[in-house]
């Protein structure tokens, strides 16, 4: 499963990282590479520590498998938003409320198998929400789909192409805030990234 390749070799890099001097040099040689897995150009222009953070500044190029034409689109949107978006919470562009009800069900699956022997608290979930940075909508239709069991497979069928690609980071996201990723947890995620290669 996914947890168990990802999480050794974040330890080892960790470990690598700690027994260096080079510190600065190999953190942004990694944070580069792991990045050009995704097939994402990047160069590091800023790379600090603030109080118990390291601040990363990147210049990203356009990713291997992005066509041309949706690059050139993004970066008109970027340039046509401005700052003024920085911080503000996710609002998954002009999602129908169906479709947000469809995400907010999948989520709440994921946080359902996820916890298959456990009492869910709302205030833990919606803290792990929150730094998410899930708007409050999406967060309220997420509370109310945990109150009954929701089967994944209904769920990806009648999600869109455009909607699986934001769905799918956040169910990663949300599978991973207990640290591991379960068997089911695992073929939701996988369902996903086939409805995206569709």
């Amino acid at each position: 499963m996914l947890s168990k390749i990802v999480r050794p070799l974040v330890q080892t890099q960790i470990r690598l990282l700690a027994n260096s001097m080079a510190t600065r040099s190999i953190l942004m040689d990694t944070i580069v590479r792991w990045l050009g897995y995704l097939g994402v150009q990047a160069q590091i222009t800023q790379l600090e520590p603030i109080s118990d953070k390291i601040k990363v500044s990147l210049t990203v190029g356009q990713p291997e498998s992005c066509d041309a034409t949706d690059w050139q689109t993004i970066l008109e949107h970027l340039r046509a938003c401005g700052a003024s978006e920085n911080g503000s919470k996710l609002k998954h562009y002009s999602m129908s409320q169906q479709q947000q009800t469809y995400l907010a069900r999948l989520l709440a699956y994921l946080i359902q198998v996820g916890h298959p022997d456990s009492i869910l608290e709302w205030e833990l979930i919606k803290t792990h929400l929150n730094v998410l940075n899930l708007d409050h909508s999406l967060q309220a239709e997420i509370k109310a789909a945990l109150k009954v069991p929701q089967q994944s497979e209904q769920l990806i069928n009648k999600l869109d192409s455009d909607l699986v690609a934001i769905a799918l980071p956040i169910a990663v996201s949300v599978a991973l805030l207990d640290g591991e990723i379960n068997l089911q947890e695992n073929q939701a995620i996988t369902a996903l990234l086939e409805a995206i290669r569709a």
